[in-house]
């Protein structure tokens, strides 16, 4: 009996069988859960401000210059450009509405005022290059330029928009 129960060991090895425990369950497996987290900011929203205007005013173009409105509203001639009695500039203005307390960055960019028939151009500056929105969650800036004259501009009124973009820091 001995002899057939080496047999069959020295069988089994020679193909390919061997014995080895078997693992249990338990202990080879462990999970756990995770946690996740989501905060929705309120949208930033920029309006322009009801009757405002980048107000360049009443000029005479002479041989050409600019016209130049602060942020703050103050006009001022270049070259051979001068206002006339009465001129009034004005800058233009913007609200911004957004998550409390968040900074956000401001750009503006060039534009053109047309009669219908000829465009002049002009770049703009904002107030400010970034804010920070209130506790209440609103802020405004305000916006002016420069328009640059070649003196060969028909008399006549004049008007035209830019962009003007604010984004979340």
């Amino acid at each position: 009996m001995k002899k057939i129960i080496l047999a069959s060991a020295i069988a089994l090895v020679s193909i390919g069988v061997s014995a080895s425990p078997a693992l249990a369950a338990s202990g080879n497996t462990s999970s756990a859960s995770g946690s996740a987290t989501a905060t929705v900011v309120q949208p930033i929203v920029l309006t322009h401000s009801s009757g405002a205007a980048l107000g360049f005013g009443r000029f005479t173009t002479g041989t050409g210059g600019s016209v130049t409105v602060s942020s703050a509203g103050v006009g001022s001639v270049g070259g051979d450009v001068a206002f006339v009695p009465g001129s009034t500039n004005s800058a233009d203005a913007f609200t911004v509405t957004g998550d409390a307390s968040r900074s956000f960055s401001i750009s503006t960019g060039a534009g053109s005022v047309t009669d219908g028939t000829t465009s002049i151009g002009f770049t703009t500056s904002a107030s400010a290059a970034s804010g920070t929105l209130s506790v209440g969650g609103t802020a405004s800036f305000t916006v002016g330029g420069q328009l640059t004259l070649a003196g060969t501009e028909a008399a006549g009124a004049y008007a035209g928009t830019y962009s003007a973009t604010v984004t979340y820091n």
